[in-house]
């Protein structure tokens, strides 16, 4: 009930101003349909219904000599004149209302903006920005969306984030943002030297705040981090990676999904920088036959191996070995669970490099 008499004041001055140019556009019609009656022209008619219903006062156009005449043009004074008494008002109150409207919103999104403390400031609003935006209010963290194009300001809007419509290389924008209060800012624009230009704003105005910037071209790493970004992001080269590490570790998504203990893990194990996949080994693997104490160290620590999965063969049935130890042999075909703390595509690597060729002569044969 609440929300439907909101939505009617808010419509009213809109509604009030409809009703009203109905109703002058009626008076006009009617009033110039009478003095063409009484053989006037169109255009005399309405130049006089003209002047009568704004008041202006130039004279008849003809001799208002009739009682039909003079009746008419009472009528059309009394109709007339109260009709854009009413359409000035209801102008005056749609102008009105959305000045209000606007100073309203601006006055709320200030409040906003001055009790955030501790939060992050998001500079750009495009794929990444959005998806970003998304993961932030799922997490329930404070933040601020800065963006310079009015259109996607109101998109920001749409969805219930706070907006600030500026210009992030403006420092004044960033001060308003709340910079000195704010624990993070991202620079996800896909420009490179906009992101560095508000880098070193950014930096400049808050020492102790962490910087996270986006760089298209890896060169411009280096550059940002001389700016002043704690972290830079190079969105190609993690989707580059993240392709070769699904290609790499196809069974990790079945494997994890099938235990909601393992999920869980994951997750805790993410926190610390680690992270859980599953590899099969492949026949031509130079580590199949190899223990797990020699393939821990020709990973060089980059993982360690927490679970071995063997599938049932003719020779006997299938096999889990958890914690394994050093001197269990791994064998093609395996399916190992792995803790990595490094380069995921890195450790992969290790599995997926072949079996070199052995020495051929007598007494030797040729490694498969």
């Amino acid at each position: 009930m609440i929300a439907q008499a909101a939505a009617s004041m808010i419509g009213a001055p809109l509604q009030n101003l409809k009703r009203t140019l109905v109703y002058m556009i009626a008076v006009f019609a009617a009033a110039t349909a009478g003095f063409v009656a009484a053989g006037w022209s169109v255009g005399d008619a309405a130049y006089m219904v003209t002047l009568t219903i704004f008041s202006v006062g130039y004279g008849e156009v003809r001799p208002i000599d009739t009682p039909y005449l003079r009746g008419l043009a009472i009528a059309t004074i009394m109709l007339g004149c109260t009709g854009m008494i009413v359409l000035t008002g209801a102008l005056v109150q749609v102008f009105a209302h959305y000045q209000l409207k606007r100073l309203l919103g601006m006055d709320r999104m200030q409040t906003q903006i001055e009790r955030l403390t501790d939060h992050a400031i998001v500079c750009g609003f495009g794929r990444i920005g959005l998806q970003l935006a998304k993961e932030l209010a799922a997490a329930r963290t404070p933040f601020i969306i800065v963006e310079r194009s009015p259109a996607k300001c109101d998109e920001v809007r749409a969805a219930g984030y706070l907006a600030l419509c500026a210009d992030a290389t403006d420092e004044a924008s960033l001060q308003e943002a709340g910079i000195a209060r704010a624990r993070v800012l991202a620079t996800v624009l896909p420009d490179d030297a906009t992101n560095v230009f508000i880098t070193l704003s950014a930096r400049n105005l808050n020492p102790r705040l962490e910087i996270i910037a986006r760089g298209e071209a890896p060169s411009t790493e280096g550059k940002l981090i001389h700016a002043g970004a704690d972290k830079v992001v190079l969105p190609t080269h993690i989707g580059a990676e993240r392709i070769a590490e699904l290609i790499i570790y196809p069974r990790t998504a079945r494997f994890v999904g099938e235990s909601t203990e393992l999920r869980e893990l994951k997750r805790g194990l993410n926190d610390f920088g680690l992270e859980l996949e599953a590899v099969t080994v492949p026949r031509h693997s130079a580590l199949a036959g190899a223990s797990v104490a020699e393939a821990e160290r020709r990973g060089n620590g980059g993982f360690f191996i927490v679970q071995i999965d063997r599938a049932a063969t003719g020779e006997g049935p299938a096999q889990s070995f958890v914690h394994p130890g050093e001197d269990v042999r791994i064998e093609a075909g395996d399916t190992l669970v792995l803790v990595i703390r490094g380069s995921r595509v890195a450790a992969g690597a290790v599995f997926n490099a072949p079996k070199g060729p052995g020495p051929v002569g007598r007494g030797y044969r040729v490694t498969e």
